[in-house]
């Protein structure tokens, strides 16, 4: 039913929704790494399909109908993601560029199957939670690392960051999904934090600790 360039564009404005009302032509084209002027063009177009509200200048938000086609497609993504690693075993820096290209196969019916056979899983190898076949999905309650104080426990259970060189590096120090940590200190010079995991001390710094969600 719809371009695969179409359906990009209402995912990153669904994403961006989740920061602010109003999307802006600009924060679209730096989610895209486009040109703004592609992107006024595209948004001219899905709003003819009645996907998108738009006012030049003043902001793009998702129709009803647009929203549903987004979440469906987060869907797809993330539970192509859940198969790549729980069963044909790429690990979880792997998988993101593999289901962009998945997510655009369009049977609902195959989605709907995939969803079935994996046991209907909740949240994706990264921690995102996975839409149900209505759109429905739980919001995350996780905290980022940094927005928490010393001697709080917690489990690692998302990321803000997706990139493969954040996730290899997380991988590297064993800060996966599932541990439990405790906040042992912040380092006020930097803002570096201090974990400990299982009996020992790990040091991460301002940045890992922005994008590292625990569950309190």
């Amino acid at each position: 039913m719809y371009t695969l360039a179409e359906e990009n564009y209402l995912k990153a404005i669904f994403k961006l929704s989740q920061i602010t009302e109003n999307v802006s032509t600009n924060q679209i084209a730096a989610e895209l790494a486009t040109k703004a002027s592609s992107v006024t063009d595209m948004l001219r177009k899905l709003a003819e399909k009645l996907l998108i509200n738009y006012t030049r200048y003043q902001g793009v938000s998702l129709t009803q109908t647009g929203e549903k086609v987004a979440i469906n497609i987060i869907r797809r993504h993330r539970l192509w993601e859940y198969f790549l690693v729980e069963k044909l075993h790429f690990k979880w820096d792997e998988v993101h560029d593999m289901a962009e290209e998945m997510e655009h196969i369009s049977s609902n019916e195959l989605i709907d199957r995939l969803d079935e056979f994996m046991g209907f899983p909740s949240r994706d190898p990264h921690g995102d939670p996975i839409p149900d076949s209505k759109g429905n999905f739980k919001k995350n309650d996780l905290k980022p690392i940094s927005a928490v104080g010393v001697n709080t426990c917690g489990i690692i259970s998302g990321v803000k960051d997706h990139s493969t060189a954040f996730l290899q590096y997380l991988e590297k120090h064993e800060l996966t999904i599932g541990k439990k940590i405790t906040i042992k200190e912040i380092i006020t010079y930097d803002n570096a934090v201090i974990l400990q995991m299982e009996n020992k001390d790990i040091q991460i710094s301002r940045d890992v600790a922005i994008n590292l969600l625990i569950a309190l």
